[in-house]
C-alpha cells in the first residue's frame, strides 16, 4: 500500500492553512499593492522546485511556491474585507517599491 498521496494531501492542506495568515499578514502590513512581489516569489518557488530530485522535497516546495502565487492573488479581496471590519485595518502601511506603478494595475483574481 502506498500512503504518499494521501500525506501529501495532508500537507498539501496544513501548507495552504499556514497560506491564510501569510495574506491576512501580508495585506495589513503591506497592503494588496505588495501583491507581484509576492507572486514572484511563489513562482521563483515553484521554479525551484522542478531541480530538485527528493519526491517529498520537490512536492511539498511546489504547494509553498502556489500557495505564495494564490496568496498574491487573495491581497485584494482580502483589503476589501478589512475594509469592510471583518478584520482589522491598518492605516499606517509599510510602502513598497513601485508601489505608485502597481497601484494602478489591475490585481489578479481567481
Amino acid at each position: 500500500m502506498n500512503i504518499f498521496g494521501i500525506l501529501i494531501g495532508i500537507l498539501t492542506l496544513l501548507i495552504i492553512g499556514f497560506g491564510f495568515p501569510l495574506v491576512i499578514r501580508g495585506e495589513r502590513i503591506f497592503g494588496y499593492v505588495c501583491w507581484p512581489y509576492m507572486m514572484g516569489i511563489g513562482i521563483s518557488i515553484i521554479g525551484a522546485s522542478l531541480f530538485i530530485q527528493n519526491n517529498w522535497l520537490c512536492v511539498i516546495i511546489a504547494v509553498i511556491g502556489a500557495t505564495f502565487v494564490w496568496g498574491s492573488t487573495e491581497l485584494k479581496e482580502q483589503a476589501v474585507r478589512a475594509e469592510l471590519g471583518w478584520f482589522p485595518f491598518n492605516a499606517d502601511k509599510v510602502k513598497i517599491p513601485f508601489a505608485e506603478i502597481i497601484e494602478k494595475w489591475k490585481a489578479p483574481h481567481l
